[in-house]
């Protein structure tokens, strides 16, 4: 029996990075260290849309394992890629969502895998889930580095 349940696990720490980023101001923070143009806006419709994909994540569950695991494949990639390298890059200078990532992001997410592992899901299905889980990361950055593009305005 595969435990669906860390799929919700997983969503949980989502809700729960989300509360830690706005309230250590993880926008403002973004926009100093890692000189990314957010606004508030797009902060909260980025959140908004991930916890709508987390729910869909957890409602499949091990029906569709590839799917379902690019969830937890974002978060492992999330902690480390916004959060402890910019961490370390910065000199120690704290990033909002780091103690969720460290203590449920990565966490939930490796045991995410390692349940896949041990009960068989095929290395192909982790390698494609760890694939959409970089391309789901990479994706609003691409927004926000085009959107000033003549390109795509009206």
């Amino acid at each position: 029996m595969k435990p669906d349940y860390i799929f919700w696990a997983a969503l949980a720490a989502c809700a729960l990075h989300l509360l830690e980023e706005y309230s250590y101001d993880w926008k403002t923070w973004a926009q100093k260290i890692m000189k990314l143009e957010v606004d508030s806006t797009t902060f909260f419709v980025t959140n908004i849309i991930m916890l709508f994909f987390g729910l869909c994540c957890a409602e499949v569950g091990w029906a569709h394992p590839t799917f379902s695991l690019i969830l937890p494949a974002w978060m492992v990639i999330y902690s480390i890629w916004f959060h402890i390298l910019p961490y370390v890059r910065s000199k120690r200078k704290f990033s909002p969502g780091m103690i969720t990532g460290i203590f449920l992001f990565l966490p939930i997410g490796i045991g995410s895998f390692n349940v896949a592992l041990n009960t068989g899901i095929q290395t192909k299905s982790l390698i494609i889930a760890g694939v959409c889980g970089i391309l789901l990361l990479v994706f609003p950055i691409f927004l926000l580095k085009t959107k000033n593009l003549d390109f795509f305005k009206p």
